[in-house]
């Protein structure tokens, strides 16, 4: 497992002052990785991260001679691929390396200099996706989406032996603040005897964290347990929009197809696994009559600090409530703790029957829900597949999300004596659908 280390010390304070200020996502412990540009301008795109509300430019710092491993060269390049490749000694070397510059008593004179402001940055895709698979790991979510189709029976058989996924579309993965335009396809009502094509009327969120692969494999191979955390670079949220009406028209029999690939919303920052290290514990605990997983999935180490205590929040703010100035009202509020299926055994499990990853693919982890009616990750789950609409400030309701609603996602880690890691926001503007 990652080993806590000296960058870890929740005692470490940066020259950075935002990063010392009480709720900061960014604080020196954490150090997460993105690509930006300042913004409005025409520079390329290259590496940094994030301290406090300020951007470390590591083209910068290695022109600087601040830094000089392999690793922050490879921060130089428009995307993090190359350095995803390099593996975990890479990854820690230069995170010990960046948490020297910027502590107190670090090189504040040179850092200073190539420190841009977030709200002067323009943030992209930090790597390359070359693959997206996405997950089915919240058993809470699987059970209350299975009520509303199979109440007798919300589980298929299979769902405790084997972590489901389907092969997403990774063209359509855009940052945070792009606009999301409501999807066209086939509906058909339950008594209609055709389909039309139309807008989706039943548009959703999923809270979701997604996972960036860093060294890859070759085909034909596998990964096993203890070794899936090599090739792991670190996490972000996840917003794996859907359409309802078009998912549950085309479906059966292959599974989802455009009802999920029209867009995914990530957010921009990259969270390492070594930030996580505070964080980790023992996984979900099943109950006495699941079966254990197969031995390929289950260690004693993994048993041990598999799991992540991770919180989310998702908030939605319609149009009206931002023209009245009134804060996004937080519908969902998942624990990461409770998935049913850890991100390293989702790992091994994709590999198991020999399929490659490249350095920079992507994987989400599926809806995080948990057991409350407030800890839904979906807005299918809360208004109950649109039998109980949510109330909005000033009169307003929902059940599917509206043209004008804005969703915004939160991820952090929290817990007394340790740091908090953040991962920033996730969110997106619905638009209207063409034509």
């Amino acid at each position: 497992m990652t080993l806590l280390n000296d960058t870890n010390d929740p005692a470490l304070k940066s020259w950075v002052a935002s990063a010392n200020e009480v709720g900061c996502d960014f604080p020196i412990q954490n150090l997460p990785f993105g690509v930006f540009r300042r913004a409005g301008s025409d520079e390329a795109y290259r590496g940094g991260v994030a301290i406090g509300d300020q951007i470390l430019d590591l083209s910068a710092a290695v022109a600087g001679g601040l830094l000089s491993s392999a690793a922050a060269k490879a921060c130089e390049e428009p995307t993090l691929n190359t350095l995803m490749s390099l593996g975990r000694p890479a990854w820690s070397d230069l995170r010990a390396q960046l948490s020297a510059v910027l502590r107190e008593g670090g090189r504040q004179e040179t850092g200073a200099a190539c420190l841009v402001p977030m709200a002067d940055a323009e943030m992209t895709v930090p790597a390359k996706i070359g693959d997206y698979t996405d997950f089915y790991s919240s058993i809470n979510h699987a059970t209350n989406v299975g009520k509303m189709f199979r109440p007798d029976n919300p589980l298929l058989p299979n769902y405790k032996y084997v972590p489901i996924a389907y092969h997403g579309r990774s063209s359509s993965i855009r940052i945070s603040g792009t606009p999301t335009k409501r999807p066209m396809g086939q509906l058909k009502a339950p008594d209609a005897e055709m389909p039309v094509f139309a807008a989706c009327k039943r548009l959703d969120y999923e809270t979701e964290l997604g996972v960036y692969v860093g060294p890859g494999t070759a085909l034909g191979t596998t990964v096993p347990l203890e070794k899936a955390e090599d090739h792991i670079f670190g996490m972000c949220i996840l917003n794996d929009w859907s359409s309802r009406d078009i998912q549950t028209w085309e479906y059966q029999p292959l599974g989802p197809f455009l009802a999920k690939n029209f867009s995914s919303t990530i957010s921009p920052w990259v969270v390492t696994l070594e930030a996580l290290a505070p964080y980790r514990q023992e996984v979900y605990s099943r109950p006495d009559s699941d079966p254990a997983p197969l031995p390929y999935l289950t260690s004693k180490d993994h048993e041990a600090s598999g799991g992540l205590d991770i919180r989310l929040d998702v908030a939605v703010a319609t149009e009206a409530m931002r023209k009245n100035g009134l804060a996004p009202q937080t519908i969902g509020t998942p624990e990461f703790k409770n998935m049913y299926w850890t991100i390293f055994q989702m790992f091994t499990h994709h590999t198991s029957n020999g399929c490659d990853f490249n350095p920079g693919d992507f994987y989400g982890t599926g809806t995080i829900s948990g057991t409350g009616a407030d800890e839904c990750g979906s807005i299918l789950e809360v208004c109950k597949g649109g039998k109980a609409p949510i109330d909005f400030p000033g009169g307003e309701t929902r059940t599917f999300l509206e043209d004008g609603d804005e969703v915004i996602m939160r991820a952090w880690c929290e817990a007394e004596s340790k740091p908090r890691i953040g991962f920033g926001d996730c969110r997106s503007l619905i638009t209207p659908a063409n034509g």
